[in-house]
């Protein structure tokens, strides 16, 4: 690989990891809409459930299967935060 490569590499790595956290931040605050709280949901808590998510994400992109390349990695990534969170919802109610 010549270095115009690996550089479209690292950069298309960098937008995934990206897409990664900012879905993590919207199923995370997803999660605590569904739950009627007057107050609001704790920003501390969601903060905290948006870490996990990425990197247990993260660790799924990452370490996933190498055939999957690309914008299917990616979406098979984002199911996975999202079934993550339908699970969490389910056992939290």
């Amino acid at each position: 690989m010549n270095n115009n490569t690996v550089d479209l590499y690292f950069q298309s790595k960098k937008a995934s990891l990206m897409i990664l956290a900012v879905t993590a931040i919207i199923c995370s605050r997803l999660l605590f809409v569904f739950f009627h709280d007057p107050e609001g949901p704790n920003l501390l808590i969601v903060g905290g459930l948006t870490l996990i998510i990425y990197f247990l994400s993260q660790v799924a992109y990452l370490f996933g299967p190498s055939k999957v390349m690309g914008i299917q990695r990616l979406s098979a990534t984002v199911g996975f935060q999202i079934l993550l969170v339908i699970t969490l919802y389910f056992c939290m109610k």
